[in-house]
């Protein structure tokens, strides 16, 4: 009996083993290359904009595929990576609730200041200058290092670092060398596969396939021990201007040669060596080190999630790692980032399972994506998408227009092509189909068609306006200067200046059930019949919290906040790290970027005195296609879930309809109300004055950028 049950336990033992071998073969990585075929070059700034990227396909040589033409890109490359976990959030009231969240692995030091965590390469790559410790740098914990014992590299340090967490150079590849010469390849061994060598360029060889790439820089060394060291001019850092896996050495024994070049001239013709290594220098190319993304990413999840915003005509490569769920270990929970309502052209990075791919715990997938349309989105996780929604796996995402890049003073209208209509690149290479739609231009449509079945009819057609999808009119709008202490910017392509706005918030409203997230956290399965929302939120937060900037006093000059309790690590954590406070600049307009993120709610968002200026839908500037604006005035805003709108709080003279009203209406020093007018959402649960309200407050001034994280003067 004693036998048999042994025998059991190793098959049940063998079971569970072989069971978790596959997780053994996930890894994490962090992947954001410096240039692409349709970015090349420098993508470490957005550039101006100059007119539509022109590409041109090359007629020799291998290279098929069409590339920018120079001096022509537009955009860049931006990267960011996100956790997929757990962690607590804390509302106003006091109630901790725990979650399944996304938090935040890049961009640590700009989203703790409200910002996006979207990064250009040189920033997303660059590996942190010290040790990272234990804390929660991507809120307000960690912006200010050493602000509580164990956190960030010394007291009182600004944490100002914004690249990946984990990135690190991977493993530097050596290999043995068995001969180097200079000029061909002697025999024994078999005409050169690489191209003739000059003066100056050394072919060495290896004992095995090492995968050296052309371009690559290796440095030849001599091992202590080697029996014949390399002749002068042999040593040193080279560029590797040949590979081949198809060498045999003078020695008979390799199987892999590489030149590459050298400054010095006359060296000797062959050296047979022993001990000779060949070594590439450390590099970035993806590889992390899993400690810090571990005691960064766990329970460091955050409501809403890490918020992303990048440019049209940007590359965007989204990292999620999945780092699992502390608190409820039974889970092998998988995650997936959907960008909801984004035109994305593959439906393997749509992040829908079943029509791409899911992520297990202890791997990370890189999204990519183009930026085609400024607008309004939002992303959540697509798994069990109402419980993942509900948890709090979401957030929004927004892509700012071309028209922010056009240098100041230029027109509008003319600078992205509305005036030419539907102009073809042949007989307009500048024009930027994309924005060309002016109203009534006309498309001609040309049509062969078989007549009789032996002859031919051509028959042209004009559809006026059919493909203008935002249309525009020439008011003579120029881009103007830094005005109110922020420079403008726009909601959309207008043409006319139409969305023009100094300031930006993202304003993400999203409810939660205490009950559901505690039987979730329980171990007890979650009844969706009966989830009913009792906090109303916005960005996380209900009042009077939505109105705290930063963490306490660690920053100078921030109102205390958000909420923060001792989570099951034994430290505080701010979980919500995005404040709802607004700060308009005197005579100024603030973009309210909102969406509805709530499972099963409708909310109504209603502003006394300050008008609301409604510009867009869903993604969609507000104009009919025969240039039509349709945009309209109100004070009060209906969102169902899964829907966007552009609003413009309006504190100018524009919004009050005459010459110095809004100095009268608005002075500096205001303070005004945005908030849900259902008094069941203006409650913490059971608590009155609270729930889903923020202040708008006037400014003579507003420093520190343009969205969450400035202050007001």
């Amino acid at each position: 009996m004693t036998s048999r049950k042994l025998e059991i336990t190793c098959i049940l033992l063998l079971v569970f083993c072989v069971a978790a071998l596959p997780a053994a073969a996930q890894s994490f990585r962090a992947q954001c290359p410096p240039s692409t075929i349709t970015h090349p070059g420098d993508n470490n700034a957005e550039p101006a904009y100059n007119g539509p990227t022109q590409f041109t396909r090359p007629t020799t040589g291998t290279q098929q595929w069409v590339v920018p033409t120079s001096g022509t890109v537009n955009g860049a490359i931006k990267c960011q990576q996100v956790s997929g976990g757990d962690g607590y959030m804390t509302e106003a009231d006091g109630t901790q609730t725990f979650m399944f969240s996304f938090g935040p692995l890049s961009g640590l030091a700009d989203i703790a200041s409200g910002n996006t965590g979207a990064e250009f390469p040189s920033v997303f790559n660059t590996p942190y200058p010290g040790t990272l410790v234990r804390g929660d740098p991507a809120t307000t914990d960690g912006a200010v290092t050493g602000a509580s014992p164990g956190v960030g590299v010394g007291a009182g340090t600004a944490f100002t670092w914004n690249g990946a967490v984990g990135i690190a150079p991977d493993v530097i590849q050596t290999l043995a060398v068995s001969d180097v010469a200079e000029g061909a390849i002697p025999a024994p061994g078999t005409a050169p596969h690489c191209p003739a060598p000059t003066a100056t360029t050394v072919t060495a060889y290896t004992f095995e396939p090492a995968g050296i790439p052309v371009g690559a820089q290796v440095t030849i060394a001599n091992s202590p021990a080697s029996a014949a060291p390399a002749p002068a001019g042999f040593l040193g850092t080279f560029t590797v201007t040949c590979a081949d896996s198809n060498v045999i050495s003078p020695g008979g024994f390799s199987q892999y040669a590489f030149q590459y070049t050298d400054s010095t001239t006359g060296l000797g013709s062959s050296t047979s060596l022993e001990g000779t290594t060949a070594s590439t220098p450390p590099a970035i190319d993806g590889h992390v080190d899993p400690r810090p993304i571990m005691d960064i990413g766990v329970m460091n999840g955050n409501i809403p999630g890490p918020l992303l915003a990048f440019d049209e005509d940007d590359e965007v490569f989204l990292t999620l790692t999945n780092v699992g769920m502390i608190m409820r270990p039974d889970l092998f929970e998988q995650h997936t980032f959907h960008f909801h309502g984004y035109p994305n052209a593959s439906s393997f990075y749509d992040g829908v399972p079943d029509a791409s791919v899911a992520i297990d715990i202890g791997a990370s997938f890189t999204y990519y994506y183009m930026a085609p349309d400024a607008g309004t989105y939002f992303y959540h996780c697509h798994i069990t998408p109402p419980e993942h929604l509900q948890m709090g796996m979401v957030n929004q995402l927004y892509v700012r227009p071309r028209q922010d890049r056009v240098p100041a003073g230029q027109s509008l209208y003319t600078s992205l092509g509305y005036q030419n209509g539907i102009s073809e690149p042949t007989t307009n290479p500048v024009v930027d189909l994309r924005t060309a739609c002016s109203p009534g231009a006309d498309i001609l449509c040309s049509a062969t068609m078989p007549a009789g079945g032996a002859t031919a009819n051509t028959a042209t057609r004009a559809v006026p306006g059919s493909l203008c999808s935002n249309p525009a009119v020439n008011v003579g709008a120029v881009v103007d200067a830094a005005g109110n202490g922020v420079a403008p910017d726009y909601v959309y392509n207008d043409g006319d200046g139409s969305t023009c706005y100094e300031v930006t918030y993202p304003i993400q409203e999203h409810g939660f059930d205490p009950n559901f997230h505690f039987v979730g956290m329980t171990f007890n399965p979650e009844m969706f019949v009966d989830m009913k929302d009792k906090y109303f939120l916005l960005n996380g937060r209900s009042y009077p919290d939505t109105v705290g900037q930063c963490g306490g006093s660690v920053i100078s000059g921030c109102a205390p906040g958000p909420q923060a309790t001792v989570s099951s690590d034994g430290t505080m954590h701010y979980s919500q790290p995005l404040p709802a406070i607004i700060n308009i600049p005197a005579g100024g307009r603030a973009s309210l970027r909102l969406v509805n993120l709530s499972v099963a709610e409708y909310f109504t968002l209603q502003t006394l005195g300050i008008p609301m200026h409604v510009v867009g839908w869903n993604a969609k500037l507000l104009r009919d296609q025969a240039g039509t604006n349709t945009e309209y005035w109100t004070n009060s805003i209906n969102i169902g879930g899964g829907e966007s709108d552009d609003v413009i709080l309006d504190a100018s003279d524009n919004g009050c309809g005459s010459p110095g009203c809004a100095a009268k209406l608005y002075p500096a020093g205001s303070v005004f109300y945005l908030y849900e007018p259902d008094l069941d959402r203006l409650s913490n649960d059971a608590e009155n004055f609270g729930g889903m309200m923020t202040e708008v407050h006037i400014c003579s001034s507003v420093t520190g950028g343009n969205t969450f994280g400035n202050s007001c003067k």
